[in-house]
């Protein structure tokens, strides 16, 4: 029996009741009705708990979006696990971290990945069972029973994992509940217009990134999530077409591809309700020519994987003058559901006054509890009172408009994608002619910012720009190597204490600019 409150597998399975013969997914020319999605969750669940597996298990996922990943997405539910989704873009180091931080019993992988989780039971002792979704996966999974097992879910247990990155180079885990979960999808969808059965959804990132926030609201709408597989600005802007998208998540860097995209001037794209941006800051030209290309219907929101959504505008209020603001440079208003604040770096208790800059810090419904078993790490980003402490330096104007204006801890935000400097000097370190580094943000026209890196070498050094670009390309995944690498013989700026000043190294680069973070 079901338990009473709200949970992502009780409110997905009346919606699949409700809209049994909808078109709730489609992946190239493969579609599925919520009938036939939600039995095809159902027999992974079952398979899942075959294996052994009991509720609150964690099972780790490697993919890209496709029809088997709805059969993860719901049959993790079905059967009370939790998902710790990988991302492919990750090094073989972080995908073994967050199944080893984690605790997976098992990891569903794509076959095209199986390679590189293939091996890890033998270094992860929790870890018993690789599933692999190979030539034989429709055989395989059509042979488990379709009876729902009902497996008994709480509003509060774990629903899903996912990972930020961490200072030291590995990855954190951010838990969200069964009512976290859907809170978060409830906040997204606030300002949005209302979504109505039938509608579609299209993800051109993975759902197992932020695209995914939207991925269950639609779901429990009657809507139809479409998935492509990879970013393509043509094949992206043919699908919007063909499948009269109305919703979709973009980084900044897609949509300055899509809005320059001659396609948009042939195709009917006047199905678009809205194209919400996050994952990045967004630079104002790129916001216009969006807007005198699409129309209405872009949307910016504000948040992280450790408390989301704070923020949101839509384009009345995004492209309006206001007295005393600017909105198109802020990053919106707080939700009303939302608690938005500016503290004192120094003394994270002190709430600063409007107009004064300091660290941001949020409380909302959709955000974590801690990280997953690093007490460490929560005490350092999370307030006596409840509230998470950004990391981001920002003020709050006369009118409530937030802006983002710089970063207390260095982190870089390239495509959407966080990278901590740390973690590519960690790697960087490993050459032998290298014996300082350090890496900052510099501003990119595609990216918004990218990484460079100041490397401090010995006499005579042989090693190159590309040596180190491939070094962290080969270690991190190639979205991390840095943009541009330089090389000296002299020593590092340092503080008083011996603590390398990455701002200094960066100043020069952002000296003109009125914000020292970027969009593209």
């Amino acid at each position: 029996m079901q338990a009473q409150g709200m949970t992502v597998t009780g409110l997905m399975r009346q919606s699949a009741r409700f809209n049994a013969h909808r078109v709730a997914i489609v992946h190239g020319e493969r579609s599925l009705t919520f009938a036939e999605a939600w039995r095809r969750g159902v027999q992974m669940a079952n398979a899942l708990l075959a294996l052994g597996l009991q509720p609150g298990d964690r099972v780790g996922v490697l993919e890209d979006n496709c029809i088997d990943a709805q059969d993860f997405f719901a049959g993790a539910a079905i059967a009370g696990l939790v998902r710790v989704p990988l991302y492919a873009r990750n090094s073989l180091e972080s995908h073994e971290h967050m199944l080893g931080h984690t605790s997976c019993k098992a990891v569903v992988v794509a076959e095209k990945y199986a390679d590189e989780v293939r091996d890890m039971p033998q270094r992860l002792p929790h870890l018993k069972h690789v599933v692999v979704r190979d030539a034989q996966y429709e055989t395989w999974l059509a042979s488990f029973s379709d009876v729902d097992p009902l497996i008994e879910v709480s509003p509060d247990d774990w629903y899903i994992i996912r990972h930020t990155g961490g200072t030291t180079g590995l990855p954190k885990g951010v838990a969200y509940t069964h009512r976290s979960w859907i809170a978060a999808g409830r906040d997204w969808f606030y300002n949005f217009p209302p979504m109505e059965a039938g509608d579609v959804c299209m993800h051109v990132g993975p759902i197992s990134h932020g695209s995914g926030y939207l991925y269950t609201p639609t779901w429990l709408s009657g809507g139809t999530n479409v998935l492509l597989d990879h970013f393509d600005a043509d094949e992206t802007l043919q699908a919007i077409a063909d499948h009269h998208v109305a919703y979709m998540f973009m980084v900044p860097a897609m949509l300055n591809a899509v809005a320059r995209n001659p396609l948009v001037k042939s195709l009917n794209l006047s199905s678009l309700k809205v194209i919400q941006i996050g994952g990045a800051p967004i630079a104002d030209e790129t916001a216009l020519l969006a807007r005198s290309v699409f129309g209405d219907v872009l949307y910016q929101g504000y948040g992280q994987t450790e408390a989301l959504p704070v923020c949101m505008m839509g384009p009345a209020e995004w492209f309006s003058t206001v007295e005393g603001s600017q909105p198109l440079r802020s990053a919106g208003r707080a939700l009303p559901f939302a608690y938005l604040e500016i503290r004192d770096p120094e003394d994270s208790t002190r709430v600063l006054e409007l107009g004064e800059e300091g660290e941001i810090a949020v409380h909302c419904d959709g955000q974590m509890m801690g990280f997953w078993e690093n007490e460490t790490a929560t005490a350092e980003r999370m307030t006596s009172d409840g509230f998470v402490l950004t990391g981001d330096i920002g003020k709050i104007d006369a009118n409530g408009y937030l802006y983002v204006l710089d970063r207390k801890d260095d982190m870089i935000i390239s495509g959407g994608f966080n990278i901590w400097p740390a973690e590519l000097e960690n790697v960087i370190l490993n050459h032998p002619d290298v014996v300082e580094v350090a890496v900052f943000a510099i501003p990119h026209d595609r990216w918004g910012e990218s990484p460079a890196a100041c490397c401090v070498v010995v006499e005579g050094a042989t090693v190159s720009a590309d040596d180190i670009r491939q070094l962290c390309a080969d270690a991190l995944g190639s979205y991390k190597k840095p943009a541009e690498v330089f090389f000296q013989t002299t020593p590092l700026p340092k503080s008083p204490v011996g603590k390398v000043q990455r701002k200094v190294l960066r100043e020069p680069y952002w000296a003109n600019m009125d914000r020292r973070v970027a969009g593209n």
